[in-house]
């Protein structure tokens, strides 16, 4: 049975104590979510392997790279040797099946993310290869925005296709995610909860913050 997991994502926290901002969420934490952006695939710039290396070295907690790209395959290795124990790549760069033959050679965590336009069908063909797929219930690119919820049919026909399969996978999403939104990815059928602003800049204790969500989600997971 797949477990309810969070994913903090640092891409909201102070880039001025990452550290101090990790160590906060870790007890409530499954995974340390680190969106690299390249300017390219989406127009934002963030960080690169350097601090993935940090983020890494300052928890046991492992961490998961985004890789909003247009060439993961140039630079998985590079993240990898970072310290990223997953890397997730998104369907419409191409050349996915040889990304995912990669990231096994290299002996890490894989998904395939798709944007909130792209189609379920562009992803099916890898279901039965992979760790995650993660929905995007937001236009990659930007902390903060809002959830668009025209998004969620698509989690519910991943995971139907997941069940009926019998497929061990696990259903990221990722984008608006907080205590007014997560239940309807929840009852969908996500199980990883990417959340930034909800747990970073929510006005409570990042600790706090992660608690809350996940108690809002877990009132429906278990149900």
């Amino acid at each position: 049975m797949r477990e309810l997991q969070l994913a903090p994502s640092v891409l909201s926290a102070d880039f001025a104590s990452l550290g101090d901002a990790v160590r906060s969420v870790q007890e409530q934490a499954s995974w340390i979510h680190a969106d690299i952006m390249d300017g390219h695939f989406v127009p934002t710039l963030t960080m690169g392997p350097l601090t993935v290396k940090a983020l890494a070295a300052v928890t046991d907690v492992p961490v998961e790279c985004h890789l909003m790209v247009t060439n993961p395959w140039d630079l998985i290795e590079q993240f990898v040797q970072s310290g990223a124990a997953r890397c997730t790549v998104h369907v419409e760069v191409g050349r996915v099946t040889e990304i995912i033959e990669r990231a096994r050679y290299l002996g890490i965590g894989i998904g395939v993310a798709l944007n909130p336009e792209t189609p379920v069908s562009e992803v099916l063909p890898y279901l039965e290869l992979v760790d995650v797929i993660l929905v995007m219930t937001v236009h990659p690119g930007f902390g903060g925005q809002k959830f668009i919820s025209e998004v969620v049919p698509k989690i519910t026909e991943i995971s139907e296709y997941i069940r009926k399969n019998s497929l061990s996978v696990d259903i990221e999403a990722d984008g608006g995610i907080g205590p007014e939104t997560v239940a309807q990815v929840v009852d969908a059928g996500a199980n990883v909860l990417v959340a930034g602003s909800a747990i970073f800049s929510a006005g409570a204790s990042p600790p706090d913050a992660s608690k809350k969500l996940l108690q809002v989600a877990g009132e429906v997971f278990l149900s």
